[in-house]
């Protein structure tokens, strides 16, 4: 599901990539670089679906997604589950958003 389109709007486009395979506390910060991402859910979904094994992707590291697939093995499918439940969550929050103005 990753194509150059999604590649161009990353966040970690602007950065040296060895900045997100790295291990330790440094991980951490690498993960911040994710926050805000416009693609960070298929970035994730990609990593998930892929097995990818090493890096920080969609603000994840390695070893956070291992637990997740272990966890979750039912999931065939990540890059389903997680853009509908993205796509779900910004409905709410824009239906949230029309209720608050109308309060106001």
């Amino acid at each position: 599901m990753w194509n150059e389109k999604m590649a161009t709007r990353a966040k970690c486009r602007e950065i040296d990539p060895d900045a997100l395979f790295v291990q330790g506390a440094a991980q951490n910060r690498a993960k911040l670089i994710c926050r805000g991402c416009p693609v960070r859910t298929q970035c994730l979904a990609e990593a998930l679906d892929g097995r990818i094994e090493f890096g920080v992707w969609g603000g994840m590291t390695e070893r956070e997604r291992r637990a997740l697939l272990r966890r979750r093995k039912d999931v065939t499918s990540w890059h389903e589950l997680l853009t509908s439940a993205e796509r779900r969550y910004e409905r709410e929050r824009s239906g949230q958003e029309v209720v608050v103005a109308a309060r106001s």
